[in-house]
């Protein structure tokens, strides 16, 4: 980790994009910019929340332990997302963990000052509001999807929300370089069915894999697939 202060050029947060003009000196002077390694963390779940988080470059995981040794992924932040918003509460500990995917910069400012922006910005402390009950309703679904959908259903759902989330490349892939490993812990699976279901899917054309990159050939059939398994 290493503090770059002239990284961000302040139109990529939320809190920068949405504050009145007349407020943004004074996130100027708050603001820290910070570089994480790949595979760095960034906070880890039980820790106390000090700093607000928003991604300038780079992608991050967020993931929460899921038994002794695995972890569950539950979403993925990329420019402009923010991360450490969970912990705000009613006893400010983080309630899960973040760790870069690649090379990243996030913007920093404490929870207090984020805190006082929420109440100077009323559109800020709207967008949040909508932020959190999109979330919400994702969480909601995913934890339904885990409950309910088989195997199969829930690594389609997992990939297409990837290529939502990330969009292509200029190479065709969908834009996030991901290991087996993390794509079973965001679809609550293990590596080996994991590593399976995607083998079918090569199998069947509806994606190609090369090394960390996934192609998806045929979208519509991986959201059927688990818009299918989802009324299983």
């Amino acid at each position: 980790m290493s503090k770059n202060k002239n990284a961000c050029e302040m139109q990529t947060c939320l809190v920068c994009r949405l504050s009145l003009k007349e407020w943004l000196p004074a996130v100027e002077a708050q603001r820290k910019n910070i570089a994480f390694k790949k595979g760095e963390m960034i906070f880890k779940e039980g820790d106390e929340v000090k700093d607000i988080y928003f991604v300038y470059k780079g992608k991050v995981k967020v993931q929460k332990q899921w038994g002794e040794d695995k972890e569950l992924i539950l979403r993925f932040a990329g420019p402009g997302d923010i991360l450490g918003h969970r912990g705000m509460g009613k006893e400010y500990i983080y309630p899960i963990s973040a760790t870069a995917l690649e090379p990243t910069v996030l913007c920093s400012m404490s929870l207090d000052f984020f805190k006082s922006s929420l109440k100077v910005n009323a559109e800020l402390t709207y967008k949040l509001l909508m932020f959190y009950a999109d979330e919400l309703q994702e969480s909601e679904k995913r934890m339904r999807n885990l409950a309910h959908m088989p195997v199969k259903g829930r690594v389609a759902y997992a990939l297409h929300s990837l290529l939502e989330k990330f969009g292509i490349s200029s190479e065709g892939f969908i834009d996030i370089n991901i290991s087996r490993q993390d794509i079973a812990s965001f679809a609550g699976t293990t590596y080996e069915s994991a590593f399976r279901v995607m083998s079918e899917f090569v199998q069947e054309n509806i994606i190609a894999v090369e090394d960390k990159n996934i192609l998806i050939k045929d979208a519509k059939k991986l959201l059927e697939i688990a818009d299918d398994n989802s009324k299983s």
